[in-house]
């Protein structure tokens, strides 16, 4: 009977059904060493964290016993691996040094690469590119002469990260992709395949490859479905499927994509619990959503991720700009020399604007300009660097010199299909064209970047724009027809559902349009949007 359950677990274990193949192994009770590693194997990929750690030591005492101390030490690196990855340090380095130790008597083997990969990661994650590209290269040396396809694959990911960090863009994202070609064709076993594929798109979302990080994570989303047991890489693809929807604006499935994160990374160690909750602070952010941001932002911190530069951009949202001002200046310094460092000095540039402070603005324009100009970079990173510069061009009154930059970013977002970005452009180009006091040039920028707003939702930037559009005496363009009929009914006096019944709409449809309508106007009330109806001759 033990054999038939057993067979039925290793038969579920090839057809990946990796809860199946959990239950049968875990029922069988007396397993051997290619058994109980496969039950650690399985226990990973179906969130039994605890149990699959239990199986790799039991397989690591078991090898031993056998004799075969490779194998030992190979378990013994993923029960340290796995204990490292949920933040157990002390019990990790026990086991990385236990396999370690297994090693010397046996001398080098994959096992000697996989075990470089801890180190990799510590000398990248604190900035020390050279030892961090150093130790990569030695780990994929060793898959290679020992023909280890799992290694060989994490030893192009950390090749391709520490390419990266050391400003050799395109060189990494080769190595990136070449680690995810040998994933993708199936030549790398489950654990190291989702490593990989997590690793790799976050990589190019670090380094602003946006469209990269979209095809791989349709790979990757592809990968997930076919194992529907999957748990540990599920949450994780979920967080990059939300910012690259994020990007590209499909702000309400982004926002479903990260809560449906949240719901796999029920384990409050994980490492992307974080940056789930940072994506829905951004989200909330950019939808003029604070309290909710806030909210989120404080919960991402408590779970480790830093949610800077979000939180100091919701400061300024906030009015706050002198907290924005002294945090993001703090954090500037901190990620200098790291990948993040970009998205910080853009965000600091244009906190820095908001508190008029423009020759701040202009230090941190000319830092990220140097950035661009020092190494190869991502074309959204480009954008972003004239983006800064048009902005501060324009605080400093070069209008044309501003409008150059700013078309610049403006071209690039768009062809990048990044439209909230493209659209914040859109608004700067109308300042300079008013300042250069063409103002058909300026209301046609507008309407464009309101519409923009509108239809992602963004609160926020909706309002900015409108109150520019105001200031200029513009109010044609500022209300699509479907508003202008709405605002019209009510100011005669008619309830959300009697416009509904008029106009052929839903009452949330009209209850949409009038939220849009009270922030391009910057209305409070129904009785405020009536006198304008009236002041401005629409009804």
């Amino acid at each position: 009977m033990v054999l038939v359950v057993i067979e039925a677990g290793r038969e579920a274990f090839e057809r990946r059904a990796w809860g199946a193949a959990y239950e049968h192994l875990v029922a069988s009770g007396e397993l051997g060493p290619e058994d109980l590693e496969r039950l650690a194997i399985a226990a990973n990929l179906t969130g039994h964290d605890q149990e699959c750690v239990v199986a790799w030591e039991q397989a690591h005492e078991a090898n031993l016993r056998g004799g075969d101390a490779r194998a030992a030490a190979r378990c013994a690196f993923w029960a340290g691996f796995i204990l490292l990855f949920h933040g157990h340090m002390a019990q990790a380095g026990g086991w990385l040094a236990r396999a370690e130790r297994t090693l010397a008597e046996v001398g080098e083997c994959s096992t000697s690469g996989f075990l470089l990969v801890p180190a990799f990661l510590e000398a990248h994650e604190s900035g020390r590119v050279d030892e961090a590209h150093s130790l990569a290269d030695r780990i994929v040396d060793i898959a290679r002469r020992c023909d280890d396809h799992d290694l060989l694959a994490l030893g192009l990911l950390c090749q391709g990260e520490a390419a990266v960090a050391l400003g050799q863009t395109a060189a990494g994202m080769r190595l990136l992709d070449d680690a995810m070609v040998s994933v993708t064709t199936g030549a790398v076993s489950p654990i190291p395949a989702g490593i990989v594929y997590c690793g790799v798109i976050a990589a190019c979302i670090d380094a602003f490859e946006l469209r990269r990080a979209a095809e791989w994570t349709e790979a990757l989303t592809d990968w997930c479905e076919q194992q529907p047991d999957l748990v540990p890489f599920r949450g994780q693809c979920l967080v990059h499927r939300s910012e690259v929807l994020q990007a590209h604006g499909s702000w309400p499935d982004a926002t479903k994509a990260a809560e449906e994160a949240l719901r796999y990374l029920s384990e409050p160690g994980h490492p992307s619990v974080g940056a789930a909750l940072y994506q829905l602070g951004e989200l909330h952010r950019l939808r003029g959503e604070l309290t909710a941001a806030e909210r989120a932002y404080r919960e991402a911190s408590r779970h480790g991720r830093d949610p800077s530069p979000g939180f100091e951009l919701l400061r300024l949202a906030q009015g706050q700009v002198a907290a924005a001002v002294a945090s993001i200046q703090r954090v500037v310094e901190e990620t200098r020399g790291l990948r993040t460092h970009p998205a910080m000095l853009a965000a600091a540039a244009e906190v820095l604007l908001a508190a008029g402070n423009v020759a701040g603005a202009r230090d941190v324009s000319d830092a990220l300009e140097n950035l661009t100009s020092a190494g190869q970079v991502a074309p959204y990173v480009q954008a972003m660097a004239a983006y800064c510069s048009g902005s501060v061009r324009l605080a400093e009154g070069d209008a044309m010199g501003a409008l150059v930059e700013l078309r610049r970013a403006g071209v690039a977002w768009r062809e990048l299909e990044m439209p909230f970005d493209a659209a914040r452009a859109s608004v700067q180009i109308a300042r300079a064209c008013r300042a250069l006091a063409d103002h058909d040039s300026a209301d046609r920028q507008l309407e464009t970047a309101l519409e923009t707003f509108e239809r992602l939702g963004a609160r926020t930037e909706l309002a900015r724009a409108g109150r520019l559009a105001r200031s200029s005496g513009v109010t044609s363009g500022l209300l699509t027809a479907r508003q202008g009929d709405v605002l019209r009914a009510v100011a005669t006096g008619k309830s959300n559902r009697e416009v509904a019944a008029v106009l052929g709409i839903s009452e949330h449809t009209v209850a949409r349009h009038l939220q849009n309508i009270f922030t391009k106007l910057d209305l409070s009330s129904r009785a405020a949007a009536t006198s304008y109806a009236h002041e401005h001759g629409l009804v």
